[in-house]
């Protein structure tokens, strides 16, 4: 089966209401009250890489198969200069979390919405830091466009990442967060410079970890993120 057919699989089974997260995602979502919470999208958009693919191998998935990421402008006020999904707040205008995730991916990255086909949507996560109970849309880019940053007060960079690279074992690292007394641990994936960690690395970890994706890799590697 390929990537894009295992993709579409999930995302059939997932918005049936099918799969489950793992110990921590439910455990950031018991976090929020969704009577308080803010609704909000991210688009996990998965494509065919045009350029540059992955030099690393693996048998699950084809070498220029690739995921969209933007990195966020430092003088934000949630999550700053950390690398994520395209997405952001559900607006009233919006007709629903599909429709705010493709809109918020448009005025990050200036991608064509109408070339994104939309595989269906996971169960939402909570994010207790920034108060945010998040839809992640999963998304196949079938007519790619130029993707860019728009807006330089949102987003430092936007940039697409051989899937291959993030499932290279020596590209895993896990993170560890000391606040309050306690001790956070969660993955982590490093490309083109930066570190995915945080709520974008728990989710693709969790996607990658349904899809049978992940390879075999030192969770003892540890390192401390920069907040």
């Amino acid at each position: 089966m390929s990537a894009q057919a295992q993709l579409e699989a999930f995302g059939n089974l997932v918005s049936a209401g099918g799969g489950d997260y793992g110990r921590y995602l439910r455990f950031l979502t018991r976090a929020v009250d969704p009577a308080v919470a803010r609704e909000a999208a991210v688009l996990i958009l998965f494509g065919v890489l045009d350029e540059h693919p992955s030099r690393f191998h693996s048998e699950a998935i084809p070498d220029d198969l690739d995921v969209l990421f933007v990195e966020r402008a430092s003088t934000l006020n949630d999550h700053p200069g950390q690398v994520a999904f395209p997405g952001g707040g559900v607006d009233a205008s919006d007709a629903d979390v599909v429709a705010a995730a493709l809109r918020e991916a448009n005025e990050e990255t200036g991608l064509d919405p109408s070339g994104v086909r939309v595989l269906g949507t996971l169960p939402k996560v909570g994010l207790p830091v920034s108060n945010f109970l998040v839809t992640p849309v999963l998304g196949w880019w079938d007519k790619p466009t130029p993707v860019d940053v728009v807006d330089e007060a949102e987003s430092a960079s936007v940039f697409r990442v051989p899937v291959a690279d993030l499932l290279n074992p020596a590209n895993r690292r896990t993170t560890v967060l000391r606040r309050g007394g306690q001790e956070h641990r969660g993955p982590a994936f490093l490309v083109n410079g930066v570190v995915v960690w945080g709520f974008t690395a728990l989710l693709l970890d969790e996607v990658f970890n349904q899809l049978g994706w992940t390879l075999p890799w030192d969770e003892a590697q540890e390192m401390v993120p920069e907040v």
